[in-house]
């Protein structure tokens, strides 16, 4: 089974998930930082792939993709740099990065490296969502990496069913349209987009991104869906204290006071 499948059909709920952008700070510290979230509880991990555009992305990780390809970050180095991830981790990893470089690696490549070191799943914030049925699916499939799938306040009921029956692992569940970035809390035209969401009965578990940074939006995420994905928090701190272990201790805290 899938390790991102194989998570969710666990009774854990609360789960976090933390992203950071393979790179940055240190262009090596990349199977360092996935060490370190494991060992301090992190229940999946999103490693990102630097580009020079990323659309979807606010400043902070806009700023580490920078600094990381400034330090030499490139997928082909990336699958290198996580060839031997799973000799020391078991948590599901995913890897998540916009077409242009995927497209230049190759897709089937790609899926193939994925699966070689142990790549449970990749998120494509700019694969639409008919591009990915009629050209990737079938190849990701083979490979049995999971394309996680984005839907926003935006999206129509319509398309959240076709997404939801058309894929498999969990729904990314965007909290706003905006772009990445720490919110202090989610007002209500949020929380009523979640509770929407929540009333669809959809067949695929559901993760929230986006915004997430503190206890109150951590909490107010894990009411509506079985947990948290956290991004631009994280990659802050880890570029202030230079430090994964003092990174990951300090957002826990923050989510847990």
């Amino acid at each position: 089974m899938n390790r991102i499948n194989k998570l969710f059909s666990s009774n854990k709920n609360n789960l976090l998930s933390i992203y950071f952008c393979a790179g940055d700070p240190c262009l090596d510290n990349t199977a360092n930082v996935i060490d370190t979230l494991q060992r301090n509880g992190v229940d999946m991990v999103e490693i990102g792939i630097p580009f020079s555009d990323p659309m979807a992305d606010g400043i902070v990780i806009q700023n580490a993709a920078t600094r990381a390809l400034k330090n030499g970050m490139s997928l082909r180095l990336l699958f290198e740099q996580l060839t031997n991830i799973r000799e020391s981790v078991s948590i599901p990893l995913l890897l998540m990065g916009y077409l242009n470089p995927i497209m230049q690696f190759g897709f089937e490549r790609f899926c193939e490296k994925c699966k070689a070191c142990g790549i449970d799943g990749v998120i494509i914030p700019d694969l639409p969502f008919k591009d990915y049925q009629e050209k990737y699916r079938a190849i990701a499939e083979s490979y049995d990496v999971k394309i996680i799938m984005l839907i926003t306040p935006e999206t129509s009921d319509e398309r959240i069913h076709e997404i939801d029956n058309n894929t498999d692992g969990f729904i990314y569940m965007v909290s706003s349209a905006a772009t990445t970035g720490a919110q202090s809390n989610f007002d209500e035209l949020k929380l009523d987009y979640f509770r929407r969401i929540n009333n669809m009965n959809l067949r695929n578990p559901r993760m929230v991104g986006f915004g997430i940074s503190n206890h109150a939006t951590f909490k107010s995420a894990c009411e509506y869906s079985r947990g948290a994905i956290i991004g631009s928090k994280f990659v802050n701190l880890l570029n202030e204290v230079q430090n994964p272990e003092k990174a990951i201790t300090l957002l826990l805290k923050a989510i847990n006071e």
